[in-house]
């Protein structure tokens, strides 16, 4: 498929979408800095979640992958 036809398809999808977030998103990618971090884009849920993960990591508080997945066979 060329670009005008991969352009002339996005846009019916979305003329045709009435999903808010799936427009945010669009909207969101559209504009994007490029010098933006990714950070940002995190709710801060997800952003407290991995701060906490490090925070165990750092302390060494883990798990040996094979020593969890023998557990789960």
């Amino acid at each position: 498929m060329n670009i005008q036809a991969e352009k002339i398809a996005l846009a019916k999808m979305v003329l045709d979408t009435d999903n808010p977030t799936i427009l945010k998103s669009i909207k969101n990618i559209l504009t994007k800095k490029e010098d933006s971090d990714f950070w940002d884009g995190l709710s801060l849920e997800q952003q407290k979640e991995i701060k906490e993960a490090s925070l165990e990591i750092e302390e060494g508080e883990t798990t040996d992958y094979e020593l969890f997945i023998s557990k789960h066979r």
